[in-house]
Parts: structure tokens; C-alpha cells; sequence
């Protein structure tokens, strides 16, 4: 009987020719089954032997590797020596021998099949004694025969026969049971893939001969119109593609193009269609020019005729039809493929009833009762399906990470939260995730943030207001500020995604309710720069003036962080939006000058100045907004090129801005635009004039001089106030430039302060040259620029204002301003020094009198270089004066200088000359030089040097109180009187030694009592008081210490380092860093 061989993959030369594609290799797996015999094998089968079959009863199945490959070895042999043939039954006795005995079984059986039965063979595998079990290997492979197929386990004691035999209950092995069934399995998966391809060339055939007369009768051809591409064209030009990239070294477009296409197969044609002939390549159907190469099917008999293109075409209707009943039937086989393949693990369990089966199974100890094993057990198949089971899990997962790592958590949470149809369950994963982390650091927030504004882009603004603003809502007052700080950032952050109506409503509204209430200065700090985010993207007008109360809201605020927030995002943000709207300098800055001008007029008896630093720090932050509007709105605009050599903008052009925002190049757009405007603003405020331009008219003939009449309103002692105008005057000359400079603001103050001296009215004091005027034009405009000309500019507005001050007998306070706020600089003081040399060498008594005191406001800040070398000798010649007043007005700075300065050399010229103003008998009678020395040495006295102190300022003084009981004019004993109680009052409160508080202090203030007891009584009870602690102090002092001059001296010598080290303190004007320096020992 013929049978079929299912090992052998080339059953017939037949068969071969029709798969000339595939291989046969000499050594297979397990799995791959055995080839067949070459064309050469005289032991090949017929040519007209069965095809394969798809059957699992094939009772001569022997997938075992070694025997496969020992079989092939032998028919290699055999095949290869033609002249020394082997006699088969030589093959067949060494094959037994050597224990193969299943290759000798497929030997045996492949002879049967040839109609050539071996006696041997025969005899042996008839044989059950030949396999029963022996010590020491087991006579066979392991492996299941039987006539019910390879998959059948028999369990039977019977006679073991070649039919029934078991060879697994003999194997050493039994992990090799299921791994045969498995290479059976898949030698069987190949057969039935044969067996499709089989079918498929079939159905080919069949639908070529056979065209639908129905489909022929309504087929109309349109060739006018391209239809479009068929699956069966598109899979055969996919085909000629990947082949074209192939042979052209386009590895990676190849492998790209192939992973685009994964449902087709590049390497075998036959993938493509049914039975369909391959046509040329690329290259030649370009290279034919559109000529069509004639194919099987285009042709037909000439019996027959030509086959009509119409004809063809519903050929190709039906073969797509038939395709597509294939695709189905493949989809079948597989299905019932993958059923085979779950046979290998229920093979166990076939012979199992089903309620043993499960009892036995519930010793796996799976739990699917629970939650989560119910998760577990049902594995989502779709992408709804992950979306709904992460929405499941999801809030059980969260509470069980540590905090530290929650944040790995955002993604899963905001791609769900996304994709999750479920309103109710989204809602619940946006609240994880703000609740994720229980107090989030600032890390942490941004990657919140940064998640909330993905999802923000995702969804669109109606889901961002229905489902993120909730979450932010309900965490408006929560306890922790860490919480509330990230609903601070998240308004600003989802700004741009939200709809405009909720912008500048909910979204305002809450933001201006954390401002007002929120105590966390973070928090206040984050609405704020929310609030400028929001500015930037609100719309809508009447919103104007909400906006203006919160910025002076925020201005106002206690924490010095939250007004620096409102200087860098706030005030630049709601500036840019008033520029849109054009209301920057038609109702921005006027309102702010307004407010000013209110608070000057209610604060005549007591100027509120945090108030004045508000107004006037919100209007020096909108200085770059309005020089953006003026460059923008300029004439010359429309001839701005971006190309060609556009000159750098100087680093110092601008003051450094606050922020990014507060840059004049990003108000702008860029610098290169900038720098093009820059140019034609220079060129035309120096060539062209300002006809035109509106935005620069104004703050030429409405700001400027607004500003001016308030600078005049200003009281000139408040040094905060002047410091506040100049620094504003300064940025502003700074950032409009030197030509606007030069040509609008300095024309503008000259013509207020003209220097005259009918301009000083020496009455009643309230001239223009005493007002702040003066100290906010030298300080803020004139040092805007510090070349040679400005410099000197500025010395002499300085020198003529000076005289000018000093002829009228006018209040020195403007100049004394001026002084202090330019003193405060280094860079100044060379200059201040040369105006101040030029009033010791005026001619004018007046104008030396005032250079003497403007010395004492300038000591204080001059090193000690300066000190000895400029200033010293300028004032031992004005104490040389022949006016006796210069004289005088030289002692306050020369008290300074003994104050300030440690210099042994200087200090002993400086009181050499305080010696001839006490000593000298031509001052004995002069009121007015005892009257400023007392004073001076009341005013340094606690902080000069202890030695200078102790042996020349107590005893002049006990000189001067003893001199006064004399004094026989009473208005000047009580002036005197007045001073030395004045100076006696703040000496006592230094250490003084017990001989010079027993030799001149106590006897001095005895003198000064005496004065006080026909002068003024109430004075008298306090000096009795303070001699009597002093007189208590000495006598304790020498009870405790009964050697007392020692003591003395030693609590002198201490005293003595202590003052020391303070007034070296005193001077130190270093840094921190630089001071803990003095402490550290010498290495």
C-alpha cells in the first residue's frame, strides 16, 4: 500500500518542481521535520505518490533529530558512491547495532514504501522482546507510535507491539514527552501551510478559467478615469519597491518600508496573489517607457482570441473576491492551529474527567475572587480596555508608592485622566493629582505643572474649565502652603488654554482672593506672577481698572519678595496690555502721577514716603513699556531695515532691566530690531525734530514737566525721597538716551533753576535752588553720563550753586543733598572735592564758609588718603582765614576727622590746631567758636579715640564750664550752659578713667550745676543726679580694688583696646566675608 511519508517534505520530483523556493537542509530540528531522499536515492518513492495530507493518525512519525540526520547521512552516502554501492541490509545491521533504531524504523519504513521489505527489519521491529526495559539504556528514542496518531499516551499492560508501543514510559527522560508532541505539532503546522498554498494555487486556477457572466455583463470600462489602487496592485508594487530599495543598498528604507508593511511578506512572491506571475523590476518597466511586457495572462489561444482588457479586469474583481475568502479561511486555520498548539499542554489531562481536572487545578492556588485577582485574570485587549482597567487600578497603586517617587506616577495618571471616557473617573485621577505628593517641593510642582499643561493641550479649554479649575478650587485654602502655592502657579501655567471668559473672571477672581487673604509670602509671590501671566492673555478692557487697584494691592504688600515679583512679571505684563489698548500714557502713568501729587498735597505736615516709593518704584518699572511706544509709534518705523550692517547695541545703553520683561529688546521683538529703531531715533531727534510724534510730544510737554513740579514739591531733608526721584531721573535720562538727554530734560531743569540770585528768595527760604530740585538734577540727570563734558557740567552747576546759596544767605540743605547722595559714590569724590576747593579760594567769606562745612558731609565717606592730602590742607588754610567766621565753620569737620580717621600723624595735626582755637588768647572772647567746639565735642566725643578724650576734650571742657560761672552776659552763659550739658550728657555714658572723672568730669559738671541753679532749675536736678552716680562709682570703685591706681590703670588699659578695636570697627567698610577675616589668626 502507498502511503504517504509525512517527514518527507518532497514526496515526488514533482512536487519539488512546483516549491523551488524552498530548501532542504542535510540537518533538522526537532521541529522542522527530515528532508527527503535526493532525485538520486534508489530508495525514493514513486513519482506519482500521494500529496502530503493534513492527518494526525499517521501511524510512521518519527520527528527524532539524531535518527533524521543518521537516515540522511546514510542515503548521502549511498547517493554519492555510485561505483561501490553498500548493500542495503549492511546499512540496516549497522544502524541496529550502533542502537539507532528509529532511523532504522524510518529505513524500514521508506523500504516498505518501495515495495523492498528487509527480513531484518521485519524481524525486529516484529519483535516485543527487542524493547522491553533493560539496565543501562533504554532500547529506544524516546517517543509515541501508535495507531491512534503520535499524540496518544497508551496506559495499557498489553503486549507491547510495533503498533502500541509507548517508547515514552521507557525514556530516562520524561521532560521529552511533551517536547516530541511539540515538533509533531509543528511538523504538522507546516503541512498544513503546504496545504493552503496548495488550495490557494487551486482557487487561482479555477478563478482565472471562471469569470461571473453577471460581473461581465455590467462591467464598464472608463479608462479616462484613474480608480483607485487595488489591494492586489498595491501588494505587488509594495513588493517591487522593497526589491528595488534591496538591490540599490537602501538597507535601512527597506527595512523601514517592510516594518510599514507588516502584514506582507517581501521575501516570496506568491504572498502577493493567486498564482500571479512576477513581473520585470522597477527598472525595466521604467526603462520600457509606459510599453507593457506581455504576460500569460494577456494572452490567451488563438483558438481562444485576445482577452480583452474588460475581460481581464473582472478577472482581477474575482481573484480580489476569492482573495479575500482565502484571507478568511487562513484566519480559520490559524485559529484551529493555535487550538492544536494548546493540545500539547491539555495532552496531560485528555484521558481526566472535568471535575478531577478542575480539583487538581485548584492546587495552583490562583485567587481571582479578590480585586486585584480579578485584575490580574482579565488582561485588557484593546486600548478602552488599558484606559479602564489603569482608571480601576490606579487609585490603589497611588497610596502604596513612597512619596519620594510619586512623581514617576504623572504620566500614568494624566494619560489615563485623558483617555478615560468616564467623567467621574477622570475627575477622581485629577484629584490624585493634585493630592499626589502631600507637601511638593519645587520640583516636584513643576512636573505637576508640566503635566497639567499637557493635558491642558490635549483636551481643549472646555475640559481644562470643567475638570482641571475644580481641583484648583477646592485647594484655594488649603492648609499646607506648598498646596496653595501649586494652585498659584497652575492659574498662570493654564492661562493660555483656557477660555477667555473664565480667564478674566474665576480664574482672576481666585487669584485676587489669594493675594488679599493667602499668609504665605511663596504663595502671595506665585499669584502675583500669575496674575501678570494672566494679564498678558486677558482681553477685555473693563478689566482695566481691576487690574490697576491689584497692582497697587500687590505694590503695597508687607514681603519685599512679593513686590520684586510685581517689578519683574506684574507691572510689565499689565503695561504691555495698557499698550495695546493705548492707554499706557493716556491713563497708565497719569494715574500713578495723580496719586503722587495727592499724597504731597496730604502730606505737608508728614509725607507718607512707603506710599511715594510705591508710586514712584510702579512708574520707574513702566520707564522701558513707554520707550518701546514712543520707538514703535515713531516717524520713522516704516523705514526700519532688519538687513545690512546693523551697528551692536552698547552693553551700558540701558540700565540693567529688573527681568527679561523690563528689556527693551524682548518689549521690542529682538535686538537687531532694536538697535535699527535705536539708530533712527538718534538721527531723528538730531536732525529731524519730534514734529509728529505724538508719543514723544507728550512725555516731552505733559511728563517732563509734571515731574519737574513735583520733584520741587518735595522736601529736601527726606534723603530717602531724593534717593527715590534721582534714581528715577537717572533711568529714565539712561534708558531715553543721551540726545533726548541733552536736548528735552537739561533744557527743561536750567530753565527752572536759573542761578541767580533773584532766584533764591533768602526770606522766606522756599526758593527753587532749596528744593529737591536741585540734588534729583545733579544727582539723577547730570551723572547719567560720565564723560569729561558731563563731568564738567556738573562741577559747575555744583560751584555756581554753592555761591549763589551763600550770597543769598540761603538754607544750605539742597547742596548739603546733593552732596550726601553723590558722597555715597567713590567715583565722586575727587569731584566733590574740586568744587569744594574752589569755594576755599573764592573770594567771598560766605562762600568759605559754606566750603568749611560741606568738608564735614565729606569726611565721613573719603578714605584717609584723600583725607591727609586734600582735605586736611584745605582746612588748616581756612582755619587761617582772616574772617573769623571761616575759622569757626572749619571746627565741625576737624571734630569729624578726629572721629573718623586713625592716623596718629593726622590726628595730632587736627588737634594741634582745636589747641590754638581754645589756647589762643584772640578766641577767649569769641561766643560763637566756643559755642561749635562744645558742640563738636559733644557730637564726637563718645567716638573719638579714649586718649584724645580723656586729655584734651574733658579738661577744655571743665576749662570752658569753669570760664562760663564768670560770664557776666547771661543769654551767653546760658548758651554755654545749654551746650555743655549737652556734651556733658553724652560723655557720661563713656568709660572714663577715676583720675580724670575725679580731676575734670566731676569738676566740670560741678561747675556746669552751679550755672543751672540761677539758670534753669530743672536742668540742675539732673546734674546733681549724674554727679552723685559718678561720685558713687569712684568710691566703689576704690573699695573694691584697695591698691586703686592699679585697678585704675588696668581697667584703663582695657578700656582702652575695647575703644580701640570699636572705632577700627567703626571704619571698616568691607563686606561680611570680608570682616570675619579680622578674626581669624595668623597663619
Amino acid at each position: 500500500m502507498a502511503s504517504v511519508n509525512p517527514f518527507n517534505l518532497s514526496d515526488s520530483e514533482e512536487e519539488a518542481e512546483r516549491r523551488p523556493n524552498e530548501t532542504v537542509d542535510t540537518e533538522r530540528s526537532p521541529s522542522d521535520g527530515a528532508p527527503g531522499p535526493p532525485p538520486g536515492n534508489p530508495f525514493s518513492p514513486p513519482a506519482d505518490a500521494e500529496p502530503p495530507s493534513l492527518l494526525l493518525s499517521s501511524n510512521r512519525t518519527s520527528p527524532s533529530g539524531e535518527g533524521i540526520s543518521a537516515s540522511a547521512a546514510a542515503t548521502s552516502a549511498m547517493a554519492g558512491s555510485a561505483d561501490t554501492r553498500v548493500s542495503v541490509d549492511v546499512i540496516a545491521a549497522q544502524l541496529l547495532r550502533d542502537q539507532y533504531i528509529l532511523t532504522a524504523l524510518e529505513f524500514h519504513t521508506e523500504l516498505l514504501e518501495a515495495g523492498r521489505e528487509l527480513p531484518r527489519l521485519r524481524d525486529y521491529f516484529s519483535n516485543p522482546g527487542n524493547f522491553e526495559r533493560q539496565s543501562g539504556t533504554p532500547p529506544a528514542k524516546d517517543q509515541v507510535l501508535g495507531p491512534g496518531g503520535p499524540l496518544r499516551n497508551e496506559r495499557s499492560t498489553s503486549i507491547s507491539t510495533l503498533d502500541s508501543l509507548d517508547f515514552a514510559r521507557y525514556s530516562d527522560d520524561g521532560n521529552r514527552e511533551t517536547d516530541e508532541r511539540v515538533a509533531v505539532l509543528e511538523f504538522e503546522l507546516r503541512k498544513a501551510k503546504e496545504t493552503i498554498q496548495a488550495l490557494r494555487a487551486n482557487l487561482t486556477q479555477a478563478a482565472e478559467s471562471e469569470v461571473p457572466s453577471q460581473e461581465r455583463k455590467n462591467f464598464k470600462s472608463s479608462p479616462e478615469i484613474q480608480e483607485p489602487i487595488r489591494p492586489l496592485e498595491k501588494r505587488a508594487l509594495n513588493f517591487l519597491v522593497n526589491e528595488y530599495l534591496l538591490k540599490n543598498e537602501y538597507k535601512l528604507s527597506s527595512i523601514t518600508f517592510s516594518d510599514e508593511n507588516d502584514d506582507q511578506d517581501f521575501e516570496l512572491w506568491d504572498d502577493v496573489g493567486l498564482n500571479i506571475p512576477k513581473p520585470p523590476d522597477l527598472l525595466q518597466l521604467y526603462r520600457s517607457c509606459g510599453t507593457p511586457l506581455p504576460s500569460p495572462r494577456d494572452t490567451a489561444d488563438v483558438s481562444v482570441g485576445v482577452v480583452t482588457s474588460e475581460l481581464r479586469l473582472l478577472i482581477v474583481q474575482e481573484l480580489e473576491y476569492q482573495i479575500s475568502l482565502l484571507n478568511n479561511e487562513k484566519q480559520n486555520l490559524a485559529e484551529q492551529i493555535k487550538k492544536l498548539q494548546w493540545c500539547v499542554l491539555e495532552c496531560m489531562s485528555v484521558l481526566l474527567s472535568p471535575a478531577f481536572q478542575q480539583a487538581l487545578l485548584s492546587f495552583c492556588r490562583m485567587c481571582s475572587d479578590s480585586r486585584l485577582g480579578a485584575e490580574v485574570s482579565r488582561i485588557a485587549d484593546s486600548e478602552e480596555s488599558v484606559m479602564l482597567m489603569l482608571g480601576r487600578c490606579l487609585p490603589h497603586i497611588v497610596p502604596n508608592v513612597l512619596l519620594a517617587k510619586r512623581e514617576e506616577l504623572i504620566p500614568l495618571i494624566l494619560c489615563t485622566a485623558c483617555l478615560h471616557p468616564e467623567p467621574k473617573e477622570r475627575d477622581q485621577l485629577l484629584h490624585i493629582l493634585f493630592n499626589l505628593i502631600k507637601r511638593p517641593d519645587d520640583e516636584q510642582r513643576q512636573m505637576i505643572l508640566t503635566g497639567c499643561v499637557a493635558f491642558a493641550r490635549h483636551v481643549g479649554p472646555t475640559r481644562v474649565e470643567a475638570e482641571l479649575l475644580p481641583q484648583c478650587w477646592e485647594q484655594i485654602n488649603h492648609k499646607y502652603p506648598e498646596r496653595r502655592l501649586l494652585v498659584a502657579e497652575s492659574c498662570g501655567a493654564l492661562a493660555p488654554y483656557l477660555p477667555k471668559e473664565i480667564r478674566s473672571s474665576l480664574v482672576l477672581s481666585m487669584l485676587q482672593q489669594m493675594l488679599a487673604e493667602d499668609k504665605a509670602d511663596m504663595v502671595r509671590e506665585a499669584v502675583v506672577k500669575s496674575l501678570g501671566i494672566i494679564m498678558g492673555y486677558i482681553d477685555d478692557p473693563d478689566k482695566y481698572s481691576q487690574g490697576f487697584e491689584l497692582m497697587l494691592l500687590s505694590l503695597g504688600d508687607p514681603s519685599e519678595r512679593v513686590v520684586n515679583a510685581v517689578h519683574q512679571v506684574f507691572i510689565p505684563a499689565f503695561a504691555a496690555w495698557t499698550t495695546e489698548l493705548g492707554t499706557l500714557h493716556t491713563a497708565l502713568i497719569p494715574s500713578l502721577l495723580a496719586r503722587i501729587e495727592k499724597l504731597l498735597t496730604q502730606g505737608e505736615h508728614g509725607l507718607d514716603e512707603h506710599k511715594l516709593h510705591v508710586f514712584l518704584s510702579a512708574l520707574q518699572s513702566l520707564i522701558p513699556p513707554l520707550f518701546a511706544v514712543v520707538l514703535q509709534n515713531a516717524p520713522f518705523t516704516s523705514r526700519v531695515k532688519l538687513h545690512g550692517d546693523i551697528p551692536a547695541i552698547e552693553v551700558t545703553r540701558f540700565p540693567r532691566p529688573a527681568s527679561p520683561l523690563q528689556d527693551v529688546a524682548t518689549i521690542i521683538g529682538s535686538r537687531e530690531m532694536l538697535s535699527a529703531l535705536l539708530q533712527l531715533y538718534d538721527h531723528q531727534l538730531e536732525h529731524e525734530g519730534t514734529t509728529g510724534w505724538e508719543s514723544l510730544l507728550w512725555v516731552v510737554n505733559q511728563l517732563l514737566p509734571q515731574l519737574i513740579e513735583i520733584v520741587g514739591r518735595i522736601n529736601v531733608t527726606s534723603s530717602t525721597c531724593v534717593h527715590e526721584f534721582s534714581r528715577f531721573f537717572w533711568r529714565f535720562c539712561r534708558t531715553f538716551g543721551k540726545i533726548f538727554t541733552n536736548t528735552k530734560v537739561k533744557p527743561q531743569f536750567q530753565e527752572i533753576l536759573r542761578l541767580s540770585e533773584e532766584n533764591v528768595d533768602a526770606s522766606a527760604g522756599n526758593g527753587i535752588l532749596t528744593k529737591a530740585t536741585v540734588p534729583i538734577y545733579a544727582t539723577g540727570v547730570l551723572t547719567c553720563y560720565n564723560q569729561e563734558e558731563d563731568r564738567k557740567l556738573l562741577v559747575g552747576f555744583l560751584e555756581d550753586v554753592m555761591t549763589t546759596l551763600s550770597l543769598s544767605h540761603a538754607p544750605l540743605d539742597s547742596l548739603k543733598a546733593s552732596f550726601v547722595e553723590l558722597g555715597a559714590n567713590p567715583v565722586y569724590h575727587e569731584l566733590l572735592l574740586t568744587v569744594l576747593w574752589y569755594g576755599v579760594v573764592h573770594t567771598s567769606a560766605l562762600v568759605r564758609c559754606t566750603a568749611a562745612r560741606m568738608f564735614e558731609l565729606l569726611v565721613k565717606g573719603v578714605n584717609e588718603t584723600l583725607v591727609a592730602q586734600r582735605v586736611v590742607p584745605a582746612l588748616i588754610t581756612l582755619s587761617s582765614d582772616p574772617e573769623i567766621s571761616v575759622r569757626i565753620s572749619t571746627i565741625p569737620a576737624f571734630g569729624t576727622i578726629m572721629e573718623t580717621v586713625t592716623q596718629k600723624e593726622l590726628l595730632e595735626r587736627v588737634k594741634m590746631q582745636l589747641a590754638s582755637f581754645l589756647e589762643d588768647p584772640q578766641y577767649q572772647d569769641q561766643h560763637s567758636l566756643h559755642m561749635e567746639i562744645i558742640r563738636t565735642f559733644g557730637r564726637v566725643g563718645p567716638n573719638a579715640e579714649p586718649r584724645f578724650r580723656d586729655e584734651f576734650v574733658l579738661p577744655h571742657l571743665h576749662k570752658l564750664a569753669l570760664a562760663n560761672n564768670s560770664q557776666s552776659v547771661e543769654n551767653k552763659r546760658i548758651d554755654i550752659a545749654t551746650q555743655l550739658f549737652e556734651a556733658y550728657s553724652a560723655l557720661s555714658c563713656c568709660f572714663i578713667s577715676e583720675e580724670v572723672m575725679v580731676n575734670h568730669f566731676l569738676p566740670g559738671l560741678r561747675c556746669l550745676r552751679a550755672d543751672m541753679e540761677q539758670l534753669s532749675p530743672e536742668h540742675e536736678v539732673i546734674l546733681s543726679s549724674m554727679i552723685k552716680e559718678c561720685e558713687i562709682k569712684v568710691e566703689n570703685r576704690a573699695m573694691s580694688d584697695p591698691q586703686g591706681s592699679m585697678s585704675i590703670a588696668s581697667s584703663l588699659v582695657g578700656e582702652d583696646a575695647k575703644t580701640k578695636f570699636l572705632s577700627k570697627m567703626g571704619q571698616l567698610t568691607t563686606s561680611g566675608a570680608m570682616l570675619a577675616n579680622v578674626f581669624q589668626r595668623k597663619k
